[in-house]
């Protein structure tokens, strides 16, 4: 039963009533309704987990999410953390986790995983790392490409949260499960590619106001590209490698 994923479940339900944001799903019988898989998810915002566990739940599953271990520093996010199989990842040594996430494949749990790691400040896709694929082959399990579309719109990197009743709309589309064959690369390989076409066609088919922050750039939108994006994250990571030194005695 596990009450303490039902109540987030019906809070979710609850919030997204609230602030009136209209999900559409597509393509959720891609979702498989039983055994193990992993779902790959493109990552442009803080709460595009919502949505994409949302689209789960319609196919009657629970999708165990990897997570930054620095958020089981959160008393309430630990909590939730502990009872509902989310596995923290440490970033320093990430094979705990990378052992948990096989476990739950195994069990024919669904696994969530985000292959850039980290939020796309050009809402493109970025390059991925290899764990969704590797996942995927040793537990010989599907990787089920998912976009989530808007939720950018609401809280995501450089701009001002966007709370409240707004009635963003948001798209979520699942593509056909990709079989473990090959090597990892090609299959990273081939996820990136399904996952691009898809993202592009739902972001063509989203109403896209000419320099709007959340618009790509290649739509006419005011993001970074690609290229700047990359930029700014190296410029990130160099001013946190700098403030960790000044921090060490």
């Amino acid at each position: 039963m596990e009450p303490v994923f039902r109540a987030l479940e019906i809070t979710a339900k609850a919030v997204v009533k609230a602030v009136g944001s209209p999900i559409s799903f597509e393509g959720l019988e891609n979702i498989p309704a039983d055994g193990g898989a992993v779902i790959a998810i493109n990552h442009t915002s803080y709460v595009d987990f919502l949505p994409a566990g949302l689209a789960v739940h319609h196919r009657g599953r629970r999708i165990r999410f990897l997570i930054k271990a620095e958020m089981q520093q959160v008393k309430v996010v630990d909590f939730l953390i502990r009872h509902t199989k989310t596995i923290p990842v440490n970033r320093a040594a990430g094979g705990d986790a990378y052992a948990v996430a096989l476990q739950r494949l195994r069990e024919g749990e669904v696994v969530g995983v985000y292959p850039e790691a980290t939020i796309s400040r050009s809402f493109e896709l970025k390059e991925f790392k290899t764990g969704a694929a590797r996942m995927a082959m040793e537990a010989q399990v599907p990787i089920v490409p998912l976009i989530v579309w808007g939720a950018h719109r609401i809280w995501t990197k450089d701009h001002p949260r966007n709370l409240g009743r707004k009635k963003i709309p948001i798209t979520v589309a699942a593509g056909v499960p990709l079989a473990p064959r090959g090597d990892v690369e090609q299959l990273e390989a081939r996820l990136h590619d399904e996952m691009t076409g898809l993202l592009h066609r739902v972001q063509e088919e989203y109403p896209h106001p000419p320099g709007a922050f959340w618009v790509p750039h290649r739509l006419g939108g005011g993001a970074p590209t690609l290229a700047e994006a990359k930029v700014r994250e190296e410029a990130e990571r160099a001013a946190r490698a700098r403030s960790r030194a000044e921090q060490e005695p």
